[in-house]
């Protein structure tokens, strides 16, 4: 059986928390969605924040919702390294002694001591997806990539296993350059 699953790209972003929304964009402010993205119940926001880090900052990253219990900055390892924060390597929610930035809205700003990723690459896929091909929360596969130039294997790819997920694979922008993936690239999960 063939484990394919679509490979797609993750660009920098932030999560906030609704006192955070509040602080940069004012009280009782709301995410306006603009885009719904292929994991069920997010959204890319009309929002944007800036992302400021010791050298250099990033103007107008985009929010996505809904809102978080703790505000999260996913960067890659490039942009990490642009700005001047340290940003480690580091599955969605895991953000403990972590990398800090500052980050500037319309209404306000925020620093945040910790909460800057580069996140891990992973796989989203429901339980049904896992039993099919074989995998378990948590387990740690490789997916080949096949590209006309640049073919290659990402290994270190962390299967995330719940029902409310649609199947993709999730890779950052440098790791997207790595492999030149264009939109609707496939990847076979590797034993």
């Amino acid at each position: 059986m063939s484990k394919e699953v679509l490979v797609e790209v993750s660009a920098r972003h932030v999560h906030v928390s609704q006192e955070a929304l509040e602080i940069l964009f004012g009280k009782g402010y709301q995410l306006t969605p603009k885009k719904d993205l292929s994991q069920p119940g997010q959204f890319a926001c009309v929002e944007r924040v800036a992302v400021v880090g010791e050298k250099s900052s990033f103007p107008a990253v985009s929010i996505l919702g809904p809102v978080r219990k703790e505000v999260q900055v996913e960067l890659s390892a490039t942009d990490a390294r642009t700005i001047g924060v340290k940003a480690p390597v580091r599955e969605s929610g895991d953000i403990k002694g972590s990398g800090g930035c500052k980050l500037i809205g319309p209404a306000g700003e925020i620093e945040i001591h910790e909460g800057v990723i580069v996140a891990k690459r992973h796989i989203h896929m429901t339980t049904a997806d896992a039993a099919a091909f074989g995998l378990s929360d948590k387990q740690v596969v490789s997916v080949r990539v096949n590209s006309p130039e640049r073919s290659l294997v990402f290994g270190d790819v962390v299967v995330r296993v719940s029902d409310s997920y649609a199947l993709a694979m999730h890779i950052d922008t440098d790791e997207a350059n790595a492999v030149l993936a264009p939109a609707g690239t496939m990847g076979e999960i590797l034993d």
